[in-house]
C-alpha cells in the first residue's frame, strides 16, 4: 500500500464513522506514524508503507474511528506554536483559548512593574500559564489546579517548553489553597472585606473554567464527552458555577490596575456580565472569537 493510497482508504473508513474532516485526520495519523511533516506526505504518495507502519497506521485509524481524540492518539497538540502533551487528565486546548492567551500576554507585556504576576486558575495540560511565561520571559506564572493528575502533565509540558523555572504549580480547590492564605481568610471576617489585598495578588487573573450546562454534557460530540476530564467541563446546572466563584473570590488576589480575562461558552457573555457587575467588577469588554462568537470578557477594579 502506498501513503497515497493509505491516505484515501483511511479518509472513506473516517468519513463512515462521521469523523468530522477524514481527510486531514488521516493524513495528520499518517504524517506522525513516518516522522513527517504532513505537507510532505504530499512529496511521498508513492511512497510504498512498510508492513510494520501499515500495521501501526491501521491501528490509529481504528483509535479515530472510534472517536478517541486525535491529540490523544499522537499525545500532544500545538497551541499558540507550542507542542502541549495531553491525555485523559486534562481538558485538549480549543483554538478559542489561543485568543484568551494572546490577550494575556499582552496585557502582561505592558506591565511596567517588574516582575508581571499572572495567575492561571484551572490550568489544565498548562497550556496558558506555560504560553504567558514563554511569550513574557520577565513574568512569573502561578498555575492553579483541583487535579494532581492534571498537574503532572502541565509540570512536563514546561518543562518540555524549558519554562519550568518561572511557572508555579499549586493543587488545591481555589483561591484559598494559593501560599499564604488562610482556608478561612476572607469568610466569617468582615475585617477582610472584598477590597482587602490577599497574601498573594497577581497583574492578572485568567481562565477558562468549566461552562458546559451538567445536563448537556451527554450530548457533546463523544471526542469531548467520552475523553476530556468531566471536571474540565462541568460548569453546574447553568454553566456559570465557576463565574460567580471567581466573580466573589478574586477580587483580594488582582493589584490595583489589574485585570481579570475569562473565556466562556455561547451565549453565556450577558449572563456572565451581569454576575460581574453584581460583584461590583468594571466590566471592560466582551471579546468575540474567529467565529465572531463571543468568547471572553475582560474585567477590572
Amino acid at each position: 500500500m502506498t501513503v497515497l493510497e493509505g491516505i484515501q482508504k483511511s479518509t472513506e473508513f473516517l468519513a463512515k464513522k462521521d469523523v468530522e474532516s477524514p481527510r486531514l485526520q488521516a493524513e495528520l495519523l499518517l504524517a506522525h506514524v513516518l516522522n513527517l511533516p504532513r505537507m510532505k506526505l504530499y512529496l511521498n504518495f508513492e511512497r510504498a508503507l512498510k508492513d510494520s507502519e501499515t500495521d501501526t497506521f491501521r491501528e490509529l485509524v481504528k483509535r479515530r474511528a472510534q472517536r478517541e481524540p486525535l491529540q490523544h492518539i499522537v499525545g500532544s497538540t500545538s497551541f499558540c506554536g507550542l507542542e502541549i502533551s495531553v491525555n485523559r487528565h486534562v481538558l485538549v486546548p480549543r483554538p478559542e483559548t489561543e485568543l484568551l492567551a494572546e490577550m494575556g500576554w499582552s496585557f502582561l507585556s505592558g506591565i511596567s512593574s517588574q516582575p508581571a504576576t499572572a495567575l492561571d486558575f484551572g490550568t489544565g495540560s498548562g497550556c496558558i500559564a506555560i504560553v504567558l511565561a514563554a511569550k513574557v520571559p520577565g513574568a512569573v506564572i502561578t498555575a492553579l489546579d483541583v487535579s494532581n493528575e492534571a498537574l503532572e502533565v502541565a509540570r512536563q509540558n514546561a518543562a518540555k517548553n524549558n519554562v519550568a523555572d518561572r511557572v508555579s504549580f499549586v493543587q488545591g480547590d481555589g483561591l484559598k489553597s494559593l501560599p499564604g492564605q488562610k482556608s478561612d481568610s476572607r469568610e466569617g471576617d468582615e475585617s477582610h472585606g472584598q477590597d482587602a489585598r490577599a497574601t498573594t495578588a497577581f497583574d492578572l487573573i485568567v481562565s477558562n473554567p468549566p461552562y458546559i450546562p451538567t445536563a448537556e454534557i451527554a450530548t457533546l460530540d463523544p471526542e469531548v464527552r467520552d475523553y476530556d476530564p468531566r471536571g474540565a467541563l462541568d460548569g453546574g446546572a447553568d454553566g456559570l458555577d465557576f463565574y460567580r466563584r471567581l466573580s466573589h473570590e478574586a477580587r483580594p488576589f488582582l493589584k490595583s490596575g489589574g485585570k481579570i480575562m475569562l473565556e466562556f461558552g455561547d451565549g453565556q457573555g450577558a449572563a456572565i456580565r451581569d454576575i460581574f457587575n453584581g460583584e461590583n467588577w468594571i466590566v471592560e469588554g466582551i471579546r468575540e472569537d474567529y467565529t465572531q462568537r463571543e468568547r471572553i470578557l475582560m474585567a477590572t477594579l
